[in-house]
């Protein structure tokens, strides 16, 4: 039956998929990345912080902290975001301070925690130096840095000029709708491409575009449906503040990303069962 031939290669990719993650210490990876990314969260908006002063965007970093925490469900991100906030009301503007190159080191360290998750989840045993390694993981965080400042611009600041265009010129109104199409498209899209390129530049091996989709995509609607729930969960039944009194806000934030971590995984461990099945199938 057609159903059956349907149904059987996907029960072999998942089986081979959570059986290669349980068996390779999965959770205790997740745990891993999860802890690394809260770590790194502050480091990495104090470095932006001190980055966008660099280049005159005094207010970027808080606009960056904004922004990366409107995916994650309320009652998570706003005990966050407060604290960033405040921890950035210290003034930053020099690049070259020895605070800003710490955060820019220990904001690499989530990179390094995600690159040994992949390489686990990839069947890959890490060869390159551990030099090279580092440095990759420093450039992505400056990339990363400046493409969020840059985010911030497409999302937060283009509606002002946007408007004062506008209020100028009425008659470029309905070109303008379509640029305002695009820029969401672009700022939506900044995500995707960094799942992309995460799982093809940081565990070592070639892999090829149409091998790391699978996973991208799945990871993405994982993550949909996991903030969905986990929100929804924390507003009727959770109550960690009973549990952990001030330290609430943190826990929470740590349950909700190894749950993102966990998913970020799977979705390196798909795309690698995809791999290795497509191969047994071709000999």
């Amino acid at each position: 039956m057609i159903w059956r031939q349907t149904l059987t290669p996907a029960y072999l990719v998942l089986k081979d998929a959570l059986g290669h993650f349980v068996n390779d210490d999965g959770y205790a990876m997740a745990s891993h990345v999860a802890l690394s990314a809260l770590l790194a969260v502050f480091p990495l908006l104090i470095f932006i912080a001190a980055l966008a002063g660099f280049m005159g965007f005094n207010d970027a970093a808080d606009r960056a902290s904004n922004l990366v925490f409107d995916a994650w469900p309320e009652n998570v991100a706003k005990p966050l975001v407060d604290e960033i906030h405040r921890v950035l009301t210290v003034p930053r503007g020099d690049l070259l301070t020895f605070g800003a190159v710490a955060a820019l080191w220990f904001a690499s360290n989530g990179v390094e925690a995600m690159r040994a998750a992949l390489n686990r989840a990839y069947r890959q045993q890490e060869r390159r130096s551990f030099i090279i390694l580092r440095l990759q993981s420093l450039g992505l965080v400056i990339l990363g840095s400046v493409v969020l400042i840059a985010y911030t611009f497409l999302v937060v600041l283009a509606p002002l000029a946007i408007n004062a265009l506008v209020s100028w010129m009425p008659a470029v109104e309905d070109f303008l709708v379509t640029i305002d199409v695009a820029r969401y498209s672009i700022a939506g899209s900044l995500l995707t491409f960094g799942l992309v390129f995460t799982h093809w530049i940081l565990p070592s091996g070639d892999r090829r575009f149409r091998d790391l989709l699978p996973g991208v995509v799945a990871t993405l609607v994982m993550w949909m449906v996991a903030g969905a729930v986990f929100g929804a969960y924390l507003a009727k039944f959770a109550n960690y503040v009973t549990t952990y009194g001030g330290l609430a806000g943190v826990m929470s934030a740590v349950v909700f990303l190894y749950i993102c971590a966990l998913v970020f995984i799977l979705g390196g461990e798909l795309n690698a069962s995809l791999i290795r099945l497509r191969k047994i199938a071709s000999n």
